[in-house]
């Protein structure tokens, strides 16, 4: 039931993503080419009518400077069997229709009889015989309504105009061009619109849909499903994307286990040795014998417990700064080979009480000192030192050397232990990560000793020696 209502709701959700997809995409398309149409029908129409007008009022204007001739020679007796004359010889009667008409707008003569002693009455004629101008007419004939194109040119006689030449032609055929040509872009128009919708359908479904995809299993992700995995069906650039995100996914469960593990494994860290102190505490404080060797006992395993307690509240405290970027150098020039020293100082008696033995093997001659903090280079040599012991110290022995090495001071510290499982090695310096180690340790001090030598600009690294067990290098840049 789950299920389908999952499948329900997102097929609801990939439908109204199609839609607003049309909606934004598809529709300014289509709103652009329909003004495309509007626009180049209304071209098409201007350029057919422009140039059946210019055509009539070229043809006018030869007519009217022949009839202006002949009125120069004959005098206006004459216009009648002039016009007659024209109107018989006219070569374009089949097309185009050829009337004179009279100052008082009557037709007198035309190549078409059914017209002759009528008035148009339109207004071209009246406004050529007002103004003895040129003036063009496109509309409908008020006696046959026919759409139809006419110019009438103004004939003039000593200044006054004594009648008009009139040209008119159907405007049918011109209609029936235009109307093709817009058909025909309309036909395109519509071309181009299906082509448009079916290329944004397959858009919509090699892109849109696996978007939506990708963006539930990141929902689910935030929701909390680690390690969620999408299903890997694409070969483009959406593939990478998937392949990216269920990298993330996966890097974002094993970091939840991690911390998990890390939680429980502080949790049982930090009641192992509280629970030391508590019952060695009240085992002095009850022994009625006050027995100095049980006594001095008990101190020493309070003591050891508690600096246990002390080193992880510290690495818990250098990991949240860390996290929030509030770890920070203080920066000076350092003696690294004597903070060293103190180190093995520091670490060689307890050591030595725990049956391990620590060699030191000091440098040729002495090192120039270099910049850095003191304290935090201190923290990465006695978290390494004590590394060495806790995971190492089955070989009851452990090396540290310092020495220069290509213009940088390098120290190793080697145990003679198991050594690091070579598929843990990527590993070990990870937050959290301990492997399959069951030694105690909160599983960040590593980590923290990387992220300080990082910022000394060195390096850290871990590895295996030739003969067994592990050794740590710690190169840092040195002043010469």
């Amino acid at each position: 039931m789950a299920e389908e209502k999952n499948f329900k709701f997102k097929a609801l959700q990939l439908r109204g993503l199609r839609q607003r997809w049309i909606f934004n995409t598809v529709m300014p398309v289509f709103a652009l080419v329909g003004l495309i149409v509007v626009l180049f029908s209304a071209g098409v129409s201007s350029y057919y009518y422009g140039t059946m007008q210019k055509g009539l009022e070229t043809r006018a204007q030869a007519i009217a400077n022949s009839f202006n001739e002949y009125f120069m020679d004959n005098g206006y007796v004459g216009f009648y069997p002039k016009a007659v004359q024209a109107a018989d010889s006219f070569e374009d009667k089949d097309r185009i229709e050829l009337q004179f008409i009279g100052s008082s707008g009557r037709i007198q003569v035309s190549t078409s009889g059914l017209t002759a002693g009528t008035s148009p009455g339109t207004g071209d004629i009246t406004q050529a015989i007002e103004t003895a101008e040129m003036s063009p007419f496109r509309g409908r004939d008020p006696e046959t309504g026919e759409n139809i194109m006419a110019v009438s040119h103004p004939l003039v006689f000593h200044g006054n105009v004594v009648g008009v030449m009139r040209l008119v032609t159907s405007l049918k055929a011109a209609n029936r061009q235009v109307m093709f040509a817009v058909l025909a872009i309309c036909l395109i128009a519509l071309l181009c619109m299906a082509l448009i919708i079916i290329s944004n359908l397959l858009f919509i479904n090699n892109v849109v849909e696996p978007v939506a995809v990708v963006s539930d299993a990141a929902k689910r992700i935030a929701a909390g499903s680690y390690g969620f995995q999408i299903e890997k069906k694409y070969t483009d650039e959406l593939g990478e994307l998937v392949e990216n995100i269920n990298d993330m996914s996966l890097q974002i469960g094993q970091n939840e286990k991690m911390k998990s593990e890390f939680i429980s494994s502080v949790s049982h860290e930090l009641r192992t040795p509280l629970t030391a102190i508590n019952g060695w505490g009240e085992t002095i404080l009850e022994d009625p014998t006050g027995d100095p060797v049980q006594m001095r006992r008990g101190i020493r395993i309070i003591l050891n417990e508690s600096r246990r307690l002390s080193t992880m509240v510290e690495e818990l405290l250098e990991f949240s700064k860390m996290e929030d970027g509030r770890f920070t150098l203080r920066i000076e020039q350092v003696d690294l080979q004597a903070e060293f020293e103190d180190a093995i100082f520091t670490y060689r008696e307890l050591f030595r009480q725990e049956g391990v033995e620590l060699h030191y093997i000091p440098g040729d001659g002495e090192l120039p000192p270099i910049p850095g903090d003191p304290e935090r280079l201190k923290q990465v040599f006695c978290n390494v030192l004590d590394n060495a012991a806790k995971h190492g110290g089955a070989g009851k022995r452990i090396d540290a050397s310092i020495a220069l090495e290509d213009g940088e001071q390098v120290i190793r510290i080697r145990d003679y232990g198991p050594g690091v499982p070579e598929e843990e090695l990527p590993y070990v310096k990870q937050k959290f990560y301990k492997g399959s180690s069951k030694a105690r340790g909160s599983g960040i001090g590593l980590a923290v000793c990387d992220e300080i030598v990082k910022l000394h600009g060195g390096t850290f690294e871990i590895g295996n020696a030739e003969g067994g067990g592990a050794v740590v290098t710690i190169r840092l840049p040195s002043n010469e």
